[in-house]
C-alpha cells in the first residue's frame, strides 16, 4: 500500500481515504502553513529512516565499548578482594582466587554472545571485542599471580620431587672413584 493511500479496497468499509484529489484552484489558494512543504514524503521518509539507523548504529556501538570496559570494575573489585583476603591459604583466599580465574574464564568463552545484540553491519565491534579480551586476560592473569602468591602453583624444583625417577644406589670403593 503506498503511503497516502486509504485502504478502501482491502475489504474494510469504515477506513478512509485522505488522499487530495481535488483540482478546484480554491484548496489550492490557500497558503501553506510555516514550515510546511509539498515536497516529496518518500524523500523526507528514507532521509529519516537513514537517520534513524545511523543514531541506532551509533547506540549500538556505543553500547558494545561500554559492554567492553565493564571487565574493568570487576577487575578492580576483584583486585581488592583478593589483597583483603590476604596471603595465607585458608577457604576464604582460595574461593575468591577460583573466582578470579573462573568469571574471566567464562566471560572469554561467551564474548560472540556478549555482543551479539550489537551486532550491525554500520558497527565495528573489532575494537570493543579486543577491549574486552584484553581485560579478561588481565583478570586471568590477576588470578594467576594470586594462585602464585598463595604458593599453589608449582614454581620450584621441590614442586616436582613426586615425579622424578628414585636414585639409584652406588657402591664406592675405597679410592673415592663411583663403582657402577
Amino acid at each position: 500500500m503506498e503511503k497516502g493511500k486509504g485502504v478502501m479496497g482491502s475489504g474494510r468499509r469504515w477506513a478512509v481515504d485522505f488522499t487530495d484529489n481535488s483540482t478546484t484552484p480554491s484548496t489550492r489558494d490557500i497558503a501553506d502553513p510555516p514550515g510546511f512543504s509539498r515536497a516529496s514524503q518518500d524523500q523526507d521518509d528514507s532521509t529519516l529512516s537513514r537517520q534513524k539507523k545511523d543514531a541506532e548504529a551509533n547506540w549500538k556501538s556505543q553500547k558494545a565499548w561500554e559492554v567492553a570496559q565493564a571487565p574493568f570494575k570487576n577487575l578492580m573489585m576483584m583486585g581488592f578482594m583478593m589483597w583483603m583476603a590476604g596471603s595465607t591459604v585458608h577457604l576464604f583466599s582460595i574461593g575468591i582466587t577460583f573466582s578470579a580465574l573462573w568469571q574471566p574464564i567464562s566471560a572469554l568463552q561467551g564474548v560472540g554472545k556478549v555482543f551479539e545484540p550489537y551486532k550491525d553491519s554500520k558497527v565495528d565491534l573489532l575494537g570493543p571485542k579486543l577491549l574486552f579480551i584484553a581485560l579478561n586476560l588481565g583478570g586471568l592473569a590477576l588470578g594467576v599471580w594470586k594462585l602464585n602468591t598463595l604458593g599453589l602453583l608449582p614454581t620450584h624444583a621441590s614442586d616436582w620431587v613426586s615425579s622424578l625417577p628414585p636414585a639409584l644406589e652406588v657402591e664406592y670403593s675405597g679410592g673415592g672413584i663411583p663403582l657402577q
